[in-house]
């Protein structure tokens, strides 16, 4: 089969390989869309989420929705032809943290596109059934691959319980942000206030519900008074980004963080966050949450589709990633349709 395969820092190259052999209790999934995620952009341009690595090759994408084919149909109970959201990860399910419900936080989960699992910029994946998740009519693939980042943010949303009327503040406009601000205001938020040194990305949140868009810090200070925000949801890919969250932050607010920054550390001044005596927590990619994730989009309620910006095929994969590290032209989600 046809696959984009990272192999080495900001190389991408087209290659074959063998089709994944589904295990006993997996199916071959033909993948119909994938998306560039901001950790696969880590995994391009530094090897890793965790800092600077040397490259093993390695098939992206986590982020995808998948056809389903005559061949298997009858097993995973769908009719051929149906497009599926699909669930990257599987945890254990046995160790601790998935018993208390923390399957996000599973130690041995075995996750698509993170090593040494290939991902989904390939023609096909193998993955259990229960990772299927049918799309009801009027979504695309391309809705299928945004679910992912819905439940991304859906997650780190439940993890913040954002409060009727307050002040939120989300820093970094890119498909997480962006989404945090529909749900921030979807659950009742007084101002929802967007900050990202990108112009057209934080113009594009005042689109989707943010009450105003900053390029810096210093401006929405001035927007709240001085005062800072009841709730701070970073999803930056800065080094800088929690500094910038706790001083957001009113006295006694909330953070959830949200981004990965660069390197793989974070620079902060420790006072700014003991002086306001801050309420921190730390979101992972998401439980069990693809049925909400569909209900919310299917509803009407978050609008996903300004996020899918510019459409690939597979072989255009390197400037797929190209276009999306430097933000280019405007773009906020590379999707390939292998």
């Amino acid at each position: 089969m046809r696959a984009a395969i990272l192999t080495g820092i900001r190389s991408i190259k087209l290659g074959e390989l063998p089709p994944p052999s589904p295990r006993n209790d997996e199916v071959r999934v033909r993948v119909a869309a994938v998306g560039v995620c901001g950790s696969d952009l880590h995994n391009y341009l530094e090897g890793s989420t965790t800092g600077a690595q040397v490259v093993q090759p390695l098939v992206l994408g986590h982020e995808f929705a998948g056809v389903i084919t005559p061949d298997i149909a009858d097993r995973v109970g769908l009719a051929a032809g149906t497009i599926v959201a699909v669930d990257p990860a599987r945890p254990c399910g046995v160790c601790e943290w998935c018993e208390r419900g923390h399957t996000n936080l599973c130690p041995d989960v075995r996750f698509l596109g993170y090593p040494p699992n290939n991902g989904a910029m390939a023609e096909f994946v193998s993955v259990p059934p229960d990772a299927l998740h049918a799309l009801p009519g009027g979504m695309d693939a391309a809705d299928g691959v945004l679910l992912e980042t819905l439940g991304v943010a859906l997650h780190a949303v439940d993890l913040a319980r954002p409060r009727l009327g307050e002040t939120v503040a989300v820093l970094g406009c890119g498909p997480v942000g962006l989404l945090l601000v529909q749900l921030a205001r979807a659950a009742g938020a007084g101002r929802v206030l967007a900050v990202d040194p990108v112009a057209y990305r934080h113009r594009l949140a005042t689109t989707m519900g943010a009450e105003a868009g900053f390029a810096t810090i210093a401006e929405l200070a001035e927007a709240t008074g001085r005062r800072g925000a009841d709730l701070v949801l970073e999803a930056t890919d800065s080094e800088h980004g929690f500094d910038h969250a706790t001083r957001a932050a009113r006295i006694g607010g909330r953070l959830v963080m949200v981004g990965i920054p660069t390197g793989n550390r974070y620079t902060i001044a420790a006072s700014e966050a003991r002086r306001r005596g801050l309420s921190v927590k730390f979101s992972r990619r998401m439980p069990e949450i693809y049925p909400r994730a569909i209900a919310l989009a299917a509803s009407g309620r978050v609008d996903m589709r300004p996020l899918a910006t510019h459409r690939f095929k597979l072989e255009e994969t390197p400037r797929a990633f190209e276009m999306q590290a430097a933000r280019e032209d405007g773009i906020i989600k590379a999707i390939i349709y292998p």
